[in-house]
Parts: structure tokens; C-alpha cells; sequence
């Protein structure tokens, strides 16, 4: 068995193994046609749950066999231009080369001594986001394993900047389409039922300033504590941006810590063209990015940032096994220090190959171009007399609603609009995502593809009526 381990013996398996993996997995990406087969839960369950795993086949080649039938066949590619679901970026192949450095070499960012340049390596890129953002020369972070960390991560901060003496009496304000992770953390935090206090949107999905001051407001004259505002650049449903510099004018006057969640738009701190979407993100106590969203990133690649470093001490714990106090003294740095994290990966690698090979420039060159799409797309959409749009994109998605001439009942309208994405999702052709505006169902394409083009758009648009179509034809044959 030892013949697995990797190490100086057994580099030549090693180059072998890793080899015939890419090539299966560049000969998937050279002939997928569509972004999912269509497989359903019952046909591949069975195929999964007849495997042994006591029983090891003990050869790459039948392994990677066997995977091709239980995973790579009926993966969905998020790289095929017509998956326009989530927010799933395809990857850029420095990050990807990246990833197998990393895994080989197996750094844990907790600590100097796991992980030396690679602790450097991670600073520096910290260091790069927050002077992108602009938040000046007190700034640090970390990276995190994702959205929903960092922004658990900077309410915990916030929570211990607010200093109240009872957690009952902390309130979070945050927009009504905001992440959903702000409310989780807020209960893992220990805070109240009603401790996020949701503020209207406007048409454009922003949130509404005047509604945030009126209710902090009262929460000032009810005796309450204002905790922290988050404001989004880039909501998961709309990709709308909430005016940050009025924001961050009414968190300075009421004392409050503004949080930024830029885990979709931290793809405009590169961008060329549309970086002024997101000023007043420098006023931000508080950011968290996602690169595996818009910096084309595999997951999991993010990072939450801070204007104050030495308001991250909250998350600070030492043990004498690991982070001894005496290391601060002894200026060893230690990223365990800062992270909620312990054993961590050294996901920052993928952002540095990525910055080194293509630049800057680059990431923000190709955010800029599903910007571009996405506006090509809602021009579409509004001529379209088939479809109702929401609003237009700030970044990359578009929210709509297949619309039938001959059908006014908003129920029936609902399940049209389900049956054409569940019957697009079968049949393999597309994958699109849905959402709820005043109740009602609709359909989303978020485009984070730069090879996807407006006449795949337009196909797409073309399938999702067919099948509408088909489902209120089927509906009227059983109604007569």
C-alpha cells in the first residue's frame, strides 16, 4: 500500500496517475455537446449504490473506468456556454494548474511552519484585494472557503465592535433580496429572531436608503443597537448593486459597521470599464470576494477583508501546540491567527497563478465581456413580447418570466414557467436557475460564461418557450 503514498519514490506513478486523469477530463471537455445529460436520481443512484467501497479495484485506469460511469459522463459542465444557472463560473487553466500543485504539495495555511511562502503568498494577494478595494493601509483578511464564511466571519467582528451588554438588543439591517447566509449567521451567532431587519428594495432590487435611515432610526429611539448594515454589490437573484456611498454616509452617522457582500461583483475591482459600479465599497468596514464566482476561480477561492486589522483579533484563539502568544512577540505570522478556520488550504495559490499568468486586466477583461452579454440579453428579453424581464442587469444576470398570449391565470403562468425549466433540466440542452419576485415563479440566467453569446441566449429563450408551450397545450387537452 505504500506504493499510493506520494512521495520521492513514487513521483513516476504520480506523473503517470495525474496524467491519465487530466487526459480523461480534457477529452470530456473536447467532446461534451451539452451541459448535462439529463441523468435523473433514479437512473444513477443505482449505479453509485452497487459499489463496494471495501472492495478497492486497485488500478487508475479501472478507476477512473468506473468514474466515468458514476460521475464525468453526467456531470454538469459548468464550461458548456449554455449552462446559465448559478453563480458557476468556468475556470481559468492557471488556477486549475494551481489546484494540482496545491493538492500534491498539501500546504495548511494555519500556520508559518505548514506553510512558509505559501503564508507570504497568501498576505500579499490579501494585501492586493484590499488596495483594489481601497481600504487603506490598515487593512488585512483572510481567505475563507466562501461567501457565507466571510460574512459570518464580519458580523462576528461586528458583534464585538457593537460592545452591547445583551445580544437581544443587536440588530442587523440588510436588504429584503440580500444573501440568505446574513440571517444564518445571525443565529449562529446567538442573536435574536427579529436581529435582521430587512429594508425594502426599489425597482431596481437596490435597497432603499430612506427606508435604512427611517429604521435605524428607530432602532435608536427604541433602544436598540445598531450592529451593522450590509450593503450588496451583487445580489444572487438580480446581481443588483445597493447604493454604497449613500450607505456608507448613513453608517457613519449612526456609528454603525457597514459590511459589503462583493462575493458576486468583487469581479469589478478588475473589470476596465464598470468599476465605478461598485465606489464607495473603499467606506466598507468590512468585504467579503468571491473569486470563485466572478474572478473565474474554481471553488473554493474567497476571502473576507477588513479596513481595521486589529479588529480581527475576535477571531483570535491561541494553543500552545500551534499559535503559541509568544510567536506575536516573536513576529512569526500565523493565519490561524485571523481565520475561523484551522487546517486550511492554500486556495490563495490559484488566485496568484491566475494574477501571474494573465494579469489583472485580464480576469476583469472577460467579467467585463458577460457584463456586456447580460445587457445584450436583457435587450433581447425586452423585445421579446413572449417574456417579462425584471430589471436590467447591473452585472450578469437577468431575472424573466415566460409570458403566454392566450393565458392570464398567474397560477397556470407559475407552473409553465416550472414544467419549461424542469423539462429544459431534462433534457440536457440547457440549465437554468429560478427564483420567486412577489411571489410568483420566474426564471433566471446568471452569465458568467464568456463563450456564451446572445444567440445562445436567444435559443435558450426559444427551448424554455417550447416547452411552456407544450406544458399549457398538455394542460388544455386535460381540461376539455
Amino acid at each position: 500500500m505504500r506504493s499510493h503514498l506520494l512521495n520521492g519514490l513514487t513521483a513516476e506513478h504520480y506523473r503517470r496517475s495525474v496524467t491519465e486523469g487530466v487526459e480523461r477530463v480534457a477529452a470530456k471537455l473536447a467532446t461534451t455537446d451539452r451541459p448535462f445529460t439529463g441523468v435523473t436520481v433514479d437512473a444513477l443512484s443505482p449505479a453509485i449504490d452497487a459499489i463496494d467501497l471495501d472492495r478497492p479495484l486497485g488500478d487508475t485506469t479501472a478507476v477512473l473506468d468506473e468514474l466515468e460511469d458514476v460521475y464525468l459522463r453526467d456531470a454538469v459542465y459548468f464550461h458548456h456556454p449554455r449552462y446559465l444557472a448559478h453563480l458557476n463560473c468556468p475556470v481559468v487553466i492557471p488556477a486549475v494548474l494551481a489546484e494540482a500543485v496545491l493538492s500534491a504539495v498539501n500546504s495548511s495555511l494555519d500556520t508559518w511552519d505548514q506553510s512558509a511562502g505559501g503564508t507570504l503568498i497568501e498576505r500579499k494577494l490579501i494585501d492586493w484585494t484590499a488596495a483594489r478595494i481601497g481600504l487603506g493601509p490598515a487593512a488585512d483578511g483572510v481567505f475563507t472557503s466562501g461567501g457565507t464564511q466571510s460574512n459570518l466571519q464580519a458580523l462576528l467582528l461586528a458583534r464585538e465592535e457593537a460592545k452591547s451588554d445583551s445580544l437581544a438588543k443587536l440588530r442587523i439591517f440588510a436588504s429584503e433580496v440580500s444573501h440568505f447566509s446574513v440571517k444564518k449567521s445571525a443565529k449562529l451567532l446567538g442573536l435574536g429572531p427579529d436581529a435582521v431587519v430587512a429594508i425594502p428594495v426599489d425597482h431596481d432590487k437596490r435597497m432603499q436608503t430612506v427606508a435604512l435611515a427611517r429604521e435605524l432610526e428607530r432602532c435608536a429611539r427604541d433602544g436598540l443597537v445598531p450592529m451593522a448594515v450590509v450593503a450588496t454589490a451583487g445580489t444572487t437573484d438580480f446581481g443588483s448593486i445597493d447604493p454604497l456611498p449613500e450607505i456608507a454616509g448613513l453608517c457613519a452617522q449612526y456609528g454603525v459597521w457597514m459590511h459589503v457582500d462583493a462575493a458576486y461583483g468583487c469581479g469589478l475591482l478588475a473589470s476596465l470599464r464598470y468599476r465605478d459600479r461598485i465606489d464607495g465599497i473603499e467606506r466598507a468596514d468590512s468585504v467579503t470576494v468571491d473569486y470563485h464566482k466572478s474572478f473565474f476561480q474554481p471553488v473554493s477561492c474567497s476571502a473576507v477583508l477588513v479596513r481595521d486589522a486589529a479588529t480581527l483579533r475576535h477571531a483570535t484563539y491561541h494553543a500552545e501546540y500551534l499559535n503559541p502568544r509568544r510567536m506575536v512577540q516573536e513576529r512569526i505570522p500565523n493565519q490561524v491567527d485571523k481565520s475561523l478556520q484551522t487546517t486550511r488550504r492554500f486556495d490563495a495559490l490559484k488566485l496568484w497563478l491566475t494574477l501571474r499568468t494573465m494579469g489583472a486586466d485580464g480576469i476583469g477583461q472577460l467579467f467585463d465581456e458577460v457584463c456586456d452579454l447580460a445587457h445584450e440579453g436583457w435587450e433581447l428579453l425586452a423585445a421579446d413580447p413572449r417574456y417579462d424581464v425584471v430589471v436590467e442587469p447591473s452585472l450578469s444576470t437577468l431575472v424573466f418570466r415566460y409570458i403566454p398570449a392566450a393565458v392570464t391565470d398567474p397560477a397556470e403562468i407559475d407552473r409553465a414557467n416550472l414544467y419549461a425549466r424542469k423539462a429544459l433540466f431534462a433534457s440536457g440542452d440547457a440549465v437554468v436557475a429560478g427564483t420567486k419576485v412577489a411571489g410568483r415563479h420566474y426564471l433566471k440566467f446568471t452569465l458568467l460564461n464568456p463563450e456564451t453569446k446572445a444567440d445562445d441566449i436567444a435559443a435558450v429563450l426559444d427551448l424554455i418557450a417550447g416547452h411552456a408551450e407544450q406544458y399549457l397545450g398538455e394542460s388544455l387537452d386535460r381540461a376539455s
